[in-house]
């Protein structure tokens, strides 16, 4: 990357989004190992949809106006990397539920501040911005590699006694932790996370410096959320607004369940695989979504928003499909996470574009706010509040889960919002104000 000022700007979205993807993967089943009750892990989780939703406001409406977004993003990812690091060592409730609402109350209005600062520092945003935001995917990609040799069973390997590099390498990936131990172990991910976040911090120093923003006609931007929701008027968009909720809901399923499933004994219905390879086998969604974005122009002009968008719902249903009836083919399963890319490429990133083609300019930024709601807030919020309940008391008996019952659930909900999509999204030819609108459906 020859270009100095888009190197950092890569580097800054790599940091950023390395941070959400140490700490998220695994943080489902190491809450349970701490003896929090479902309910109170609900309310830790929601820490980040509830950031989300305050965040859109936050960013928006008073971060990028009054800080510097370079300076902000370093305060934020100082404090918020100090509360993560923070939590590896806290076992408590209320002092783990306080420090991760500390850093999610930070960490979210940094995402913005991040498109923020890349969008100003950029000559041609839309040719540039693609590369830029790869570097969040990959950043994410990259958190899962540091655990195939954090989470390992250093006894095992000890005992084992291997000669050599090329049989000590194969005994410590092969050696990783399992059950109660793995749980414990999970606490190294916040501070990974943690150490991420003060290097973002630090970094953050380096980039280019971007001042405030200043309101103009500032009337005209606070009714704007107010002109994004009567947009919802429109059957068509209502009908998306409502199966993004849903299909967020599917999603964050996902991340609730997939740790403990893919960490689960076989002989207790899950798929076995050892603690330090489960987030490297989760990233393989990542690294497809990536390839899927390649294409997703090509796509859209094949078969149009609504075909495109159902077959990243249908993705969803798919792979839960597979995890319910065919548990015991590991390789299949982890085949499976390709859909990964499919569904957050084909149906959350497609909804963004469409959202920029169909709004009018004045109200668009507060549209994909409007969505954004949806897909970073209110779906996972009431994905966070119910799957852990739903995993350790509906569908657990006697200590064994019933993994095949609980993938029904978001197997059920994914194919019934895709069936909505079918039946009932209908937009026009051209966008709401008779601007080049986009592909028909």
């Amino acid at each position: 990357m020859r270009n100095p000022i888009r190197f950092k700007l890569f580097v800054m979205m790599a940091l950023e989004f390395f941070i959400w993807g140490a700490w998220l993967p695994l943080i489902f089943a190491y809450l349970p190992s701490l003896g929090f009750t479902p309910a109170q892990q609900s309310w830790i989780l929601n820490a980040f949809p509830i950031a989300a939703i305050v965040g859109m406001f936050f960013s928006n409406q008073f971060a990028d106006r009054n800080f510097s977004a370079e300076k902000f993003l370093a305060f934020s990812h100082l404090v918020g990397g100090l509360a993560m690091l923070s939590l590896a060592f806290t076992r408590s409730f209320w002092p783990f539920l306080i420090l991760m609402y500390v850093h999610c109350l930070l960490y979210v209005p940094t995402i913005s501040i991040a498109n923020s600062i890349a969008f100003a520092n950029m000559k041609d945003a839309q040719s540039e911005f693609g590369i830029v935001r790869m570097g969040g995917t990959i950043g994410w990609i990259l958190a899962a590699w540091p655990f195939t040799f954090i989470l390992v069973d250093w006894d095992k390997v000890q005992a084992a006694n291997p000669q050599g590099l090329v049989d000590w390498l194969g005994t410590v990936l092969s050696s990783g932790l399992v059950g109660e131990a793995l749980k414990a172990g999970a606490r190294w991910t916040y501070v990974v996370a943690g150490i991420a976040s003060l290097l973002l911090a630090a970094f953050s120093l380096t980039l280019p410096h971007t001042p405030p923003k200043k309101a103009e006609g500032g009337a005209v931007e606070k009714l704007a959320w107010l002109e994004a929701l009567k947009l919802l008027k429109h059957p068509f968009i209502l009908v998306l607004w409502i199966v993004t909720f849903v299909d967020s809901f599917v999603h964050n399923c996902y991340f609730n369940w997939a740790g403990v499933f893919l960490g689960t004994p076989k002989d207790a219905g899950g798929v076995g695989i050892a603690g330090n390879w489960i987030m490297p086998v989760m990233s393989i969604g990542q690294i497809a979504e990536i390839l899927t974005m390649f294409i997703l122009g090509a796509t859209l002009k094949r078969l149009g928003w609504r075909a495109t968008m159902i077959v990243g719902i249908l993705g969803y249903p798919a792979r839960f499909a597979v995890w319910a009836f065919l548990p015991e083919h590991t390789s299949l399963i982890i085949l499976v996470q390709v859909l990964h890319g499919v569904c957050y490429a084909f149906f959350f990133a497609t909804v963004y574009i469409f959202v920029d083609a169909y709004f009018p300019k004045d109200v668009r930024s507060s549209a994909q706010g409007l969505f954004n709601v949806m897909i970073l807030g209110v779906g996972a919020l009431v994905a966070n509040s119910i799957c852990p309940w739903l995993i350790q008391e509906v569908f657990t008996g006697n200590g064994v889960t019933d993994f095949h019952g609980l993938f029904l659930v978001p197997l059920v909900a994914g194919s019934a919002a895709a069936l909505a999509l079918a039946l009932f999204f209908h937009p026009p030819a051209q966008g709401l104000q008779g601007a080049e609108g986009g592909t028909a459906a």
